[in-house]
């Protein structure tokens, strides 16, 4: 379902993925500890985003903004970390990786734009 705020789109569609990679690690790689982390955090910057969505305050937003930005800088870490084990090919990882990048430069842009209409 497609909602008019490109960034709460763009974040759960990445959940979705995420979500996916999740259960290819677990079921084919039969990976358990950092498939979790990635679940965790790779889907948290949704919520954070549709929460964000209803803020009550410029402040709230802002701060679930922040909360958003960490969960994504996190997301590539753990990324980082399932290439470099070889978990993921680097196909896999550019891919993907890209995609989390790009949600970290909005997140940033966002915040960033907020902080200066404040």
């Amino acid at each position: 379902m497609k909602t008019d705020n490109v960034i709460v789109d763009k974040t759960k569609a990445f959940a979705i993925r995420i979500i996916k990679l999740y259960k290819y690690l677990t079921d084919e790689k039969r990976e358990f500890v950092l498939s979790k982390q990635i679940l965790r955090c790779g889907t948290s910057i949704g919520a954070n985003e549709r929460e964000a969505s209803r803020a009550q305050s410029k402040a709230d937003f802002i701060a679930k903004q922040h909360i958003a930005l960490k969960e994504a800088d996190e997301t590539c870490y753990w990324l980082e970390l399932l290439h470099e084990t070889d978990y993921i090919t680097d196909k896999e990882f550019e891919s993907i990786y890209a995609e989390a990048n790009e949600l970290v430069k909005l997140l940033v842009a966002i915040i960033k734009s907020s902080k200066l209409n404040q």
